[in-house]
């Protein structure tokens, strides 16, 4: 008879070891193993995350990540759990039906602890959900093309890495952006550092030259005044997040001029990314792709959250956010 049990000591240590390639975020199983073990330690996944793992005669059928997440639904705070659930075995011996029934119970125990709002991450379109009543939250899956100065090189502008002493002010950015949206996360420090600290560790343990990140910064006087994210993978650019104080993004238009201006010989790259409704940069001009990537499911969970919006315009969040 299977059992779900807490991923710890040398549970882990096998829920990682049979993780399967496709799962492994591009890496090579020992890049994956180091990569996990940073990521577990990072200060908001110490207090926020937990792993599991559903167990049958000693062997792992499926793992799980669960995030203690909180968030606004019609400016009225609610708790929300997350959950990412992994097959640790093919689909044709019954993995995809062990991700659903570790999914299940990890719903029923949110369920039973009060939750407001049940989120699954999902990398796999075609496995099917744990239950009824989940929905994709919207997003608009988008081309940008940065206009670029006639007179060539970079604009006017600031521009250094981030660190460590801009979070506050990003955290600041975020909530001003997030406000009018119906329903959004809270993203305090600790979880856009552990967002940050991802896509690094992504790009630091990838094979040389497949992968890297952008975290920069334009600054006024000696405070963030609008940052980007972007990882890079074999000359695509995705934006991960961004954020201006300037409500019209110029800032960070000038941060996409300012990156493209330091290759002037190569080619133009293909950006991709997510934008909030209502956020353009005046420097960029955009097209809608075809979805792409992991997707966030969600549902109301408790009596108090009679349904969750739906519209895009409703949602905020960023590709960082969903796994």
């Amino acid at each position: 008879m299977a059992t779900v049990v807490l991923a710890d000591g040398a549970t882990l240590q096998r829920v990682v070891a049979t993780t399967p390639p496709a799962a492994c975020r591009g890496l090579s199983r020992a890049a994956f193993t180091t990569y996990d073990a940073a990521v577990a330690r990072t200060a908001w996944a110490l207090r926020h995350r937990q792993r599991f793992a559903l167990v049958a005669a000693g062997e792992i059928l499926a793992s799980a990540e669960q995030y203690d997440l909180t968030g606004s639904l019609d400016g009225q705070p609610v708790t929300i759990c997350g959950i990412a659930a992994v097959p640790n075995r093919d689909a044709d011996d019954g993995g995809a039906a062990a991700a659903i029934a570790l999914e299940t119970h990890l719903l029923d125990q949110a369920t039973h602890g009060g939750v407001d709002v049940a989120l699954l991450f999902r990398t796999s379109q075609s496995r099917p959900l744990a239950a009824d009543g989940f929905e994709v939250l919207p997003t608009t899956d988008l081309v940008l093309t940065v206009t670029e100065s006639a007179r060539g090189g970079a604009p006017m502008v600031l521009v250094r890495g981030g660190e460590n002493r801009d979070l506050d002010a990003i955290a600041a950015m975020g909530r001003v952006r997030a406000s009018p949206f119906r329903f959004h996360l809270d993203r305090d420090t600790d979880l856009i550092t552990h967002a940050i600290t991802r896509a690094r560790l992504l790009a630091g343990l990838s094979p040389p030259g497949v992968r890297r990140l952008e975290f920069v910064i334009a600054e006024e006087g000696i405070t963030a005044a609008a940052y980007l994210v972007m990882s890079v993978v074999d000359g695509v650019w995705t934006l991960e997040e961004c954020g201006d104080r300037d409500a019209t993004g110029a800032r960070v238009g000038a941060l996409l001029q300012a990156l493209i201006a330091r290759e002037p010989a190569e080619s133009r790259p293909v950006i991709r990314g997510w934008l909030p409704p209502g956020f353009r940069p005046p420097q960029i001009s955009t097209a809608a792709a075809p979805a792409a990537g992991p997707s966030l499911l969600a549902r109301a969970q408790s009596p108090r959250v009679r349904r969750l919006p739906w519209s895009a315009s409703d949602v905020l969040y960023w590709l960082g956010d969903v796994y």
